[in-house]
């Protein structure tokens, strides 16, 4: 009998567009449905080698719900590559910052296959909006209901 398990190769994968609105969604939730679209797992067509996943957008990034305390508590570490250059940041300054999109995006980053030119593919796919606009219109992006579970 002939194996009829498919295959998919990079050609052959059609990467569409998505848009999440993240206000109110619990961070991680937001998180793992967000790589669960970039990586392909909600297609039929799913293959682990192949970036097959879709674009998404995600709207009011400052908006996302941490629970708990990790507004005061989450701690981000960085390094700038200089001697004694370790920077730690807090969550919830981020998101009031000018760049709370960050948080989103290294949660996401986290979720995605570690790093190899596979997930820098997919992690390109992510474009993170600070409020509820956004300049991919041209692609007739399709909007999907984020997890509200945990509000």
């Amino acid at each position: 009998m002939m194996n009829l398990t498919h295959s998919q190769k990079p050609a052959e994968a059609k990467h569409g567009w998505l848009v999440i609105d993240a206000a109110g969604v619990p961070l991680g939730r937001l998180a793992t449905q967000i790589a669960t679209l970039l990586r392909g797992k909600h297609k039929p067509t799913y293959t682990p080698h192949v970036d097959g996943g879709d674009h998404v957008v995600v709207l009011n990034a400052e908006q996302v719900k941490l629970s708990g305390n990790k507004m005061k508590n989450m701690e981000f570490h960085y390094h700038t590559s200089w001697v004694g250059g370790l920077k730690t940041i807090i969550a919830g300054d981020e998101l009031k910052g000018a760049h709370p999109e960050r948080v989103i995006e290294r949660a996401v980053t986290r979720m995605l296959p570690k790093d190899s030119p596979l997930a820098r593919s997919m992690a390109g796919k992510l474009h993170i909006y600070k409020g509820s606009k956004h300049p991919h219109a041209a692609q007739n992006p399709i909007t999907i209901q984020a997890d509200q579970a945990g509000k």
